[in-house]
């Protein structure tokens, strides 16, 4: 029984050693897996919303890069397509990307709502001139922490109520410097979000048609601007802003030229008109933006004391809402 069983060992050993070794399957790190599918799912993802916008016959699209590695976008896109990328770093440009990409929009880096940053960079997009009411567009967003595209939208800008409140929509004023409605927004959307030491603000901002529009208010304080150099009162100081929050606090409106000099805080606005239109159940500093816009070629920005939601007016109605999120 021995040599049997000795013989059974040796022909087992004698088999194992003939048999083919299976090759070692080379290491992979999970981490660098899921990297790579991620990257792999975003190109298709990129590539599904470029197909959709020629379909859709889109003349722009907005990317969100903040959610997403720069180095998946592709080397080029349709011909017949703007791409307008997106960020909330004011360090960003278009000398980042390698695809030729000229047009950038740079939104306040503040918490938003989905919407919110839709509908603040169609509406910046449009007061550059980049895109029109009329136009078709597709915005693709998602999650910057997770640095995921998520979520395509694609609609005509003048036929979404979720974007243009009013039922008609006039273009951006020319008169009005891009840079300086851009900055208006973004601080009134800032004040809107953290208020001044945690307590919410409400004003108006109101920007353009500044010689009508100082017609048609009075002065309710003693002018903090008056007297100073106009490059000094200019809205696109960067040492003016600490001011202006201070200021946020004290009743009456902001009056501001088209080129971005601050002519008066404190301001009255009195003026009324039966072509304004204002939704029930909002206070007197919309009914102020509505009267004065309907009257001038103003546009109005107004922060809500109670909501910090903010509203912009042109001709004498609300033209987009942005509401501040709550977690």
């Amino acid at each position: 029984m021995s040599k049997s069983l000795d013989n059974l060992i040796y022909l087992q050993n004698e088999t194992s050693e003939k048999r083919p070794k299976r090759p070692k399957t080379p290491y992979i790190d999970p981490a660098v897996e899921r990297s790579r599918m991620a990257k792999m799912q975003a190109r298709h993802f990129i590539k599904g919303a470029l197909d959709i916008s020629i379909k859709s016959q889109c003349k722009a699209v907005f990317i969100y890069v903040d959610a997403l590695n720069l180095e998946i976008l592709p080397d080029k896109f349709p011909p017949q397509l703007k791409v307008i990328l997106v960020s909330k770093d004011s360090e960003f440009t278009a000398d980042q990307v390698d695809n030729k990409i000229e047009s950038v929009i740079h939104v306040p880096n503040l918490k938003l709502g989905r919407m919110g940053l839709v509908k603040l960079s169609v509406l910046l997009a449009m007061s550059e001139g980049l895109v029109n009411p009329e136009d078709r567009i597709t915005f693709l967003i998602g999650k910057a922490r997770n640095k995921l595209l998520d979520t395509i939208l694609t609609f005509r800008i003048d036929e979404e109520t979720e974007i243009l409140s009013g039922t008609s929509f006039d273009e951006i004023p020319q008169a009005i410097l891009p840079g300086v409605f851009e900055q208006a927004l973004g601080l009134a959307i800032e004040l809107g979000n953290q208020g001044k030491e945690g307590k919410p603000i409400g004003t108006i901002f109101v920007v353009g048609d500044e010689e009508r529009v100082m017609q048609l208010s009075r002065q309710m304080i003693i002018n903090p601007f008056k007297g100073y150099e106009p490059e000094e009162r200019n809205l696109l100081n960067p040492e003016l802003k600490e001011t202006l929050r201070e200021l946020s606090s004290i009743d009456g409106a902001f009056v501001i030229a088209g080129n971005g000099e601050i002519l008066a805080a404190g301001r009255y606005l009195g003026a009324s008109s039966e072509d304004a239109e204002i939704t029930k159940g909002l206070g007197s500093r919309h009914l102020a933006a509505a009267g004065i816009t309907a009257l001038t070629n103003a546009i109005a920005i107004v922060i809500s004391e109670t909501s910090g939601d903010v509203r912009i007016f042109r001709n004498g109605g609300i033209m987009m809402e942005i509401e501040k999120p709550h977690l």
